[in-house]
């Protein structure tokens, strides 16, 4: 579970990088997005995927963590 932990605090410190460098440029299909309301749409989508594999890897661990109990 601690691996989990620094994994997520990882990933979370690269996604907190990425915003800066993309806010210097400006795009106009994220203007035009956000403008019709879809920018919404298009970070749900993400967002649910994240949490999907997110949720999936802790059910994983779970799952081999009962299995090597079991086996020793």
């Amino acid at each position: 579970m601690r691996k989990i932990k620094y994994l997520s605090a990882l990933i979370i410190s690269l996604l907190l990088t990425l915003t800066n460098y993309a806010q210097t440029d400006t795009a106009e299909m994220a203007d035009t997005m956000r403008s019709n309301g879809r920018i919404y749409v298009v970070v749900a989508v993400v967002v649910l995927i994240l949490l999907g594999l997110f949720l999936y890897l802790v059910r994983l661990d779970k799952k081999i963590t009962r299995i090597e109990k079991n086996n020793s």
